[in-house]
């Protein structure tokens, strides 16, 4: 199983980001996919998930009506769009496979981590 994050970097407050998760070694549409994040001296924090029908999800609230969370089963990848960025935004994200599959709901679980992509939010 792999997992490669991209498209972090430095944008403005107010600005707005596309990243990406390359999965590879696993059938991609088969398992529950989310994102997680974490600030420099700060724990992890989960920022949304997304199911196997690609329609159910669910955010954080620090995040929820700011970023969207979607994913191309064709292509195997996971996406996490993000408007109206915030200086709090900054962290290092990444992404997580759940350990089970076919999960239609619920508190996943994860079985592996990407490397992540680093997010600076600053002016």
């Amino acid at each position: 199983v792999q997992l490669v994050e991209s498209g972090g970097g430095l944008a403005q407050p107010g600005g707005s980001l596309r990243l990406s998760c390359a999965a590879s070694g696993f059938t991609f549409s088969h398992y529950a996919m989310s994102w997680a994040r974490q600030a420099p001296g700060k724990g992890l924090e989960w920022v949304a998930t997304i199911y196997t029908d690609g329609s159910s999800t669910s955010y954080a609230d620090s995040v929820k009506g700011r970023f969207t969370i979607s994913r191309d089963n064709a292509k195997s990848t996971l996406y996490l769009q993000m408007n109206s960025l915030k200086p709090e935004d900054t962290a290092l994200y990444s992404c997580a496979k759940d350990k089970i599959s076919w999960r239609p709901f619920g508190e996943v679980e994860y079985d592996y981590w990407g490397q992540g992509t680093q997010v600076t939010v600053s002016s």
